[in-house]
């Protein structure tokens, strides 16, 4: 049973600035709330019982908006707004905050390796990003399928179905439902599917602990979580290709962002 998520929400979002200058990337608003407490819910609503955030050492608002507001609870109740006590309150799940420093080493392997030792031999862990998340409104969780699909395999992880050009993308190549790679920015008309990387994985003890072992090597540039995703995959490890159920919307652009609110607010 798959009961640990990580959200790793420690970057800039220098692609988003300068609005990042003075908003996390992953506290942007999509409609009503923050683009993380999409992933937050979902993940939830799969069972998990304990999410790990990757903060950065500047970090503050994420945990301001999951702590309980002593002062709001109480004007609340004292202008008769009791109503909306629940809109407020923490979520019923344990929230544990990791720092990873601004200044050490970087790359999308780094938040998972910080957490590794948080893991029980033999746990395999869910992996969110902070600034997309799976819209699917009165559909299934999507944590919840990924972690249905790792059953009986060594793990799982999501692709979208994307039209037109994605040489930009990492590509998933297939088995059946095994993901037998993953081919990073496909010249034009190799791409071995359709299918992008979303970046959602759920990942067994034994491949956290390749990360974990990857991130203390001494390299320069990005420590990239798909290298070891295609390391394990070569070794033998099975992870089973999921294609999403709903909209993919990424908000680390603006692009992105604006569409995403286009879609959940016209769902509202």
């Amino acid at each position: 049973m798959v009961t640990k998520a990580i959200i790793p929400v420690a970057g800039w979002g220098t692609r988003r600035l300068p609005i990042t200058k003075s908003i996390e990337k992953c506290m942007l608003p999509v409609g009503n709330r923050p683009v993380v407490d999409f992933i937050v819910q979902d993940c939830i609503e799969a069972g998990i019982t304990d999410i790990y955030f990757v903060v950065s050492e500047h970090s503050e608002q994420v945990r301001d908006y999951y702590r309980s507001n002593i002062d709001l609870n109480d004007y609340l109740k004292r202008t008769g707004k009791t109503d909306l006590l629940d809109m407020v309150r923490p979520p019923r799940v344990s929230l544990h905050y990791v720092v990873q420093s601004s200044y050490g080493k970087y790359g999308t392997a780094i938040p998972p390796s910080l957490v590794f030792r948080e893991l029980a031999e033999g746990e395999s862990v869910v992996i969110v990003g902070g600034d997309d998340f799976i819209y699917n409104p009165g559909g299934t969780s999507a944590v919840k399928r990924l972690i249905d699909a790792a059953e009986g395999v060594d793990g799982a992880l999501y692709g979208a179905r994307v039209e037109g050009d994605i040489s930009r993308y990492g590509v998933l190549a297939l088995d059946g439902t095994l993901c037998k790679g993953i081919v990073e920015k496909p010249t034009p008309g190799s791409e071995p599917s359709r299918l992008i990387n979303i970046s959602q994985y759920v990942l067994s003890y034994e491949a956290m602990r390749i990360i974990y072992d990857y991130a203390k090597t001494e390299q320069s540039g990005e420590y990239y979580i798909t290298d070891v995703v295609n390391e394990y995959i070569v070794n033998g490890g099975k992870l089973r290709a999921v294609e999403i159920e709903g909209t993919y919307l990424d908000c680390g652009t603006v692009e992105g962002w604006l569409a995403a609110n286009r879609i959940v607010m016209g769902d509202s």
